[in-house]
């Protein structure tokens, strides 16, 4: 049975307890990660804000909530990050009660079923990214040190309390060296605590961001008006998407598309882009010449698995279209669901709106699109994006994404919707060899070198992923290679001032758990060809005491002997092999 919010906040600050972390730091995290699952279930901010003991109406404080956890949504927290990192014994404990916090979340307010999904992937990343840390050998990669200082100070707060892990935190993270260099560090946000003080008007403490309306009905603010409403946040979203699509050097078509095919696999991907690109490129000149220009949709679907590069191709898509014309500014705006969706009905169709127009000139990226098909709020929000697609047919296009079954779901849900996307692209799940190369790519941007037996240790490793819905390709690489990163400093806790060579190398054992690599190259390496007798072995100097088929040499119906009586073999394996 599931708990209720309150209840598993409570056993997550039993399981820090025990941990040794700071009480009120876990039981933040758990708040704002409660936040960010259920962010897009209609009465989530007064059932939440009642969990925690608050004002209902205070509803600004969750949505600050949830913006600041979405990240954990598909990467373990920070706390537990560190756990992690500490190899403590209680991780599992930890990550088990987050997973508790994000199922009890699922049942805040009116929730869809894709609010269940989210939290059902949630609490799995939140589980196995303890799982990781804590069971050497298992041929998956444990989360990396990802956390903040604030998050390390948390666990090592209290050393004393439950039962001193036998490595210290301060050390690993002192251990980690060049690491600090290829982490992106979490990003400073205020605490639960904080926020409702500020919105309860008491001195000195911070102001909310990205606060939404503080009660139902409440119309949203105009764009400039003060932080907290749909208004300033699709203002921000917009003014930053701007601003790239300023700073960014305008490319030619040749450089776009030759960093399209410069992409690892993608092979269909890559020529229905060619195509693509062809069709509207003599569409333009056509219009240029006078012709009559026939009706084409630009707008496109995207089904794949996480990670198969569909983010990447979308960016390169608005810039091919803005190299050929067809769009001003040619950024990017990538959204899901939470983006799109207001907490109370009239409100989503404005936030969409607001949405859109951060995206004119460009592309919108709308992420898991299948998830706006299972509500009315969600329906609101496809009445709305079907509308302004048709009123700014010229100056924005849209890609949806997703898993293909649910797309199909999604694209039913309105009339005018699966006629403005006309062509669909599919990303497929990539080989073990793509995933190879994208593996040492990526080391070799973070400034490491895998070895190539460490390589031959990763792509077995990608072979032995199931590869269903939800494997995460790249994204599962990159897991891997922050695993990697941290087992190679724990590797030199010893090396004083280690060689650049040590820095970089990484070796088999940092690809796998020093203690699972064994195991997994046992159960993927090809059975090992038998010894070959030693020398002075019986069966070497004679070979009928072990053969009891073998002939006399001197038998004359053996026709095939050479001069010396030895008899004709056949060729080894090894030799066929050779």
């Amino acid at each position: 049975m599931t708990p209720s919010l309150a209840a598993a906040l409570d056993a997550l600050d039993a399981a820090a307890r025990s941990a040794g972390v700071d009480e009120e730091a876990a039981r933040d995290e758990g708040a704002r990660l409660a936040a960010a699952v259920a962010e897009s279930s209609p009465g989530a901010p007064a059932a939440w804000l009642a969990a925690l003991g608050h004002d209902p109406a205070a509803t600004g404080a969750f949505f600050t909530a949830a913006s600041s956890a979405r990240r954990w949504r598909t990467s373990p927290t920070d706390v537990l990050a560190a756990l992690g990192a500490a190899r403590s014994k209680h991780a599992a404990v930890y990550g088990q009660a987050l997973a508790d916090v994000a199922r009890a979340a699922a049942l805040l307010g009116s929730p869809g079923p894709h609010v269940a999904g989210a939290a059902a992937a949630t609490a799995a990343v939140q589980q196995s990214g303890a799982g990781r840390a804590v069971v050497p050998g298992a041929g998956h990669a444990p989360s990396g040190p990802t956390t903040s200082p604030a998050a390390g100070a948390a666990v090592a707060a209290r050393p004393g309390a439950g039962g001193a892990d036998p490595f210290d935190l301060g050390d690993l993270l002192a251990a980690q060296g060049s690491l600090d260099a290829v982490r992106r560090p979490a990003p400073e946000v205020p605490s639960v605590a904080s926020i409702l003080d500020a919105l309860a008007g008491r001195p000195g403490a911070p102001a909310p961001a990205d606060a939404a309306p503080s009660g139902p009905g409440a119309a949203p603010a105009d764009a400039t008006s003060t932080p907290g409403t749909a208004g300033s946040a699709a203002a921000t979203t917009g003014e930053a998407a701007t601003a790239t699509a300023e700073e960014e050097p305008v490319r030619s078509l040749d450089e776009l598309l030759a960093e399209l095919d410069a992409l690892t696999g993608l092979a269909r991907v890559k020529d229905e882009i060619h195509r693509q690109t062809e069709l509207l490129r003599v569409e333009k000149l056509r219009a240029e010449a006078g012709l009559t220009r026939p009706t084409l949709t630009r707008h496109l679907v995207f089904l794949g698995n996480p990670g198969t590069g569909k983010t990447t191709v979308a960016r390169l898509v608005a810039g091919i279209y803005r190299a050929l014309g067809l769009l001003e500014k040619g950024h990017l705006v990538e959204v899901d669901r939470s983006e799109l969706v207001a907490g109370y009905l009239g409100q989503t169709a404005v936030k969409t709106s607001e949405v859109v127009a951060t995206a004119l000139g460009g592309v919108l990226f709308v992420d898991e699109a299948y998830g706006l098909a299972e509500d009315q709020y969600g329906a609101e929000a496809i009445n709305t994006l079907v509308k302004d697609m048709e009123d700014h047919r010229d100056e924005l296009v849209v890609i949806v994404a997703g898993y293909p079954g649910p797309m199909a779901d999604f694209l039913a849900t309105n009339p005018g919707l699966e006629s403005r996307f006309s062509t669909t692209i599919t990303f497929e799940d990539y080989a073990d060899a793509e995933l190879r190369d994208i593996f040492a790519s990526m080391a070799a941007r973070a400034d490491f070198e895998p070895t190539p037996e460490a390589l031959d240790v990763f792509e077995r490793l990608a072979g032995a992923q199931p590869r269903s819905e939800g494997f995460g390709n790249a994204r599962w690489a990159r897991n891997v290679l922050d695993a990697a990163v941290a087992r190679h400093a724990w590797r030199l806790r010893d090396t004083p001032r280690p060689s650049v060579d040590e820095l970089r190398l990484l070796l088999p054992v940092d690809v796998v758990d020093g203690e699972g690599a064994p195991a997994l190259l046992a159960t993927l390496d090809p059975p090992a060809a038998p010894d070959e007798p030693a020398e002075g072995d019986p069966a070497v100097a004679d070979p009928t005491a072990t053969d009891p088929t073998a002939a006399d040499p001197t038998d004359p119906e053996r026709a095939g002997n050479d001069p010396a009586g030895a008899p004709e073999t056949a060729p080894s394996t090894a030799e066929e092999n050779a």
